[in-house]
């Protein structure tokens, strides 16, 4: 099985790529998908997981977000093979403050139009063009609305805000909390996200849309989580709490994950505080 990860340079895409030994698409790689030049590669493969995006949410540069995150991800669908697998990382965010309305976010929740980025807005319309040409032209298709997955370390990435607190409490930095620390999120380690994809191309489903965290068994507040890395790491944090949530980031959000479970026979098999410890 060929496996192609774009953006697997990236945060996330260097451990999904490492995992599936996937071969990498990404402008570090020289690849990009705005090139349509080099898309022509992804008919070489059996299955692509799409991590690649243009991940800035501000809206002076919103042309440049649509244009990487919706026409980049076109390019590459129409190149897709029949019969192969094309899994697309969207996000939580889709939800916006709407989330705020469940304990646990369902793929019911709406997705309608309450100030999302341009990031969160793109990464939508996409899920509809991956649906659309996975039944046009005959492939397989899954979409994840991810949580809050964190991972170690690699270089040349920014880690995410769960990597960064557990770095800056090992060396005696500040961090900032939202909120006082009040918000819930739940913690995917990247392992299990990748073991999501695989659950995904070995089962029989044709076209998937779920929510992927660590569920109600992986969630936090984020003051919680500072406590649990003070406790491994052996060290107080720095707080700044004054931090708001920008709006229309939900207050508090952990997924659903009943869906995946039930049709992918998938669930998080790395703890919170076994993947903190996997991080140090």
């Amino acid at each position: 099985m060929k496996v192609l990860v774009t953006g697997g340079s990236g945060f996330l895409g260097t451990h999904i790529r490492n995992f599936f030994n996937a071969d990498d698409f990404s402008r570090r790689s020289n690849l990009d998908i705005l090139n349509l030049q080099d898309v022509e590669k992804v008919e070489d493969y059996d299955v692509v997981i799409h991590l690649a995006a243009f991940l800035d949410k501000s809206p002076e540069n919103s042309e440049e977000c649509f244009l990487t995150n919706v026409e980049g991800t076109v390019n590459l669908l129409r190149k897709m093979r029949e019969n192969s697998v094309f899994i697309f990382a969207s996000t939580k965010d889709v939800y916006g403050v709407y989330a705020d309305n469940f304990e646990e976010v369902p793929e019911r929740c709406l997705t309608d139009y309450c100030g999302q980025s341009p990031l969160e807005w793109s990464k939508l319309i996409v899920e509809r063009y991956v649906e659309y040409y996975g039944h046009q032209n005959n492939f397989r298709t899954c979409i994840f609305r991810l949580s809050t997955v964190y991972a170690p370390k690699s270089d040349g990435n920014e880690p995410n805000f769960v990597t960064h607190y557990l770095d800056a409490i090992n060396v005696g930095e500040p961090i900032f909390l939202l909120e006082k620390g009040e918000p819930k999120r739940d913690f995917l380690h990247v392992e299990d996200f990748a073991r999501a994809c695989q659950a995904f191309i070995d089962s029989d489903v044709t076209h998937g849309l779920y929510n992927l965290g660590g569920g109600y068994q992986n969630s936090l507040t984020l003051r919680g989580l500072v406590e649990k890395i003070e406790k491994i790491v052996g060290a107080n944090a720095v707080i700044d709490d004054s931090v708001k949530t920008p709006s229309p980031v939900p207050f508090n959000y952990v997924s659903d994950i009943s869906k995946i479970e039930f049709e992918l026979k998938w669930k998080p098999t790395i703890s919170i505080e076994e993947g903190l410890r996997k991080l140090l």
